[in-house]
């Protein structure tokens, strides 16, 4: 009976050091592959309607909240609310799957465009890049940026300060 209990007790070990070392594609250990979004909290993170928050990968839109209203914060808000708000959003994700706030961290889609990126070339977000998610993108996304900047689209043309500009 002793070696029946370490036997089990080893696979009961083998098992959680697999589903803690993150196996499977980023939709397995990750989230849902869609959901509809309840609440959009600002610019680039939203509700889904289980209570999950939804931060978006590679995206920082001008701040609304904690006491903060930068600069184009509200229109980021207003437009992230017309693309994603009320809809079944479709969900991808990369290496980790949460932040240090346990907000999932995603790539998201709505009727087949990428919000992340919708978000950057209008002006509406920086770039913001935290290895490792994003790296196989980021200079896409750097180039959607600096065109932004040069056109002058959203906050590169409305404000004197760009808050999330490095």
């Amino acid at each position: 009976m002793a070696r029946f209990s370490i036997m089990i007790g080893a696979v009961l070990s083998a098992l959680l050091a697999a589903a803690s070392c993150g196996t499977g594609t980023p939709e397995e250990r990750c989230g849902p592959a869609s959901a509809r979004v309840t609440r959009v909290i600002d610019g680039d993170t939203v509700e889904l309607e289980d209570g999950t928050k939804v931060r978006y990968l590679l995206v920082d839109t001008p701040e609304i909240t904690k006491g903060k209203d930068d600069c184009f914060g509200r229109e980021a808000a207003l437009a992230n609310d017309d693309w994603v708000g009320g809809k079944v959003v479709d969900l991808t994700y990369d290496q980790e799957c949460s932040d240090h706030f346990g907000r999932l961290l995603a790539w998201v889609w709505v009727n087949g465009k990428q919000v992340n990126r919708l978000l950057v070339e209008g002006g509406y977000a920086c770039v913001l890049y935290i290895a490792p998610n994003g790296k196989d993108r980021k200079e896409e996304f750097e180039a959607l940026e600096a065109q932004a900047k040069d056109e002058g689209r959203g906050m590169w043309g409305a404000c004197q300060e760009v808050a999330c500009d490095k």
